[in-house]
């Protein structure tokens, strides 16, 4: 593999990106990366929320406040129907009604959905629930910061890998 000018890195990525249908790119740059946060503390969905507002790429975040409504959205069950898949979930695993992990293994377990990345973002660091979130197929697990700062710089990581440089499969219509 040839060594490829910094410069030139971005514009391959798109290129790439553009063959492959990538959900990011494929309606060109100003195209709204779609948002799950699944979380039912209103402090953290503020600070994700302000997070994302220093995002290079346009974003769109819904929230869903216990896992109960995350599937409901998910399914596009009333009144959601005509609410589009997010392109990324973030998914808090202490969360009323249906926790995280049970709500992360009916997202894997669904044909139309096990696609979707989704980001274990948690205050929890125990090594059983990373361990078990991993085999029900987590993309990542992120334990959340304690303050804005540190949020804004894994939110700019998230971006960087998840929403501008990782190829997605094209989403079935």
């Amino acid at each position: 593999m040839a060594w490829v000018e910094p410069t030139n890195i971005e514009k391959q990525i798109a290129n790439v990106k553009d063959r492959q249908g990538n959900a990011a790119m494929k309606d060109g740059p100003t195209y709204v990366i779609k948002i799950l946060l699944v979380e039912d503390n209103p402090g953290d969905v503020i600070l994700t929320r302000e997070a994302f507002k220093n995002c290079e790429l346009k974003n769109n975040i819904r929230v869903a406040t216990d896992g109960e409504k995350a599937l409901q959205m998910l399914l596009q069950l009333a009144p959601y129907e005509q609410q589009p898949l997010p392109d990324l979930i973030l998914l808090d695993l202490n969360l009323p009604k249906k926790d995280g992990r049970e709500l992360l293994d009916d997202i894997k377990d669904n044909d139309r959905l096990k696609q979707i990345p989704i980001i274990v973002l948690t205050s929890s660091n125990a090594d059983t629930d990373i361990l078990k979130t991993y085999k029900l197929h987590t993309n990542n697990y992120i334990v959340k910061p304690v303050n804005l700062a540190s949020l804004t710089q894994i939110v700019s990581v998230i971006e960087q890998s998840w929403l501008s440089a990782v190829a997605l499969p094209a989403r079935p219509a």
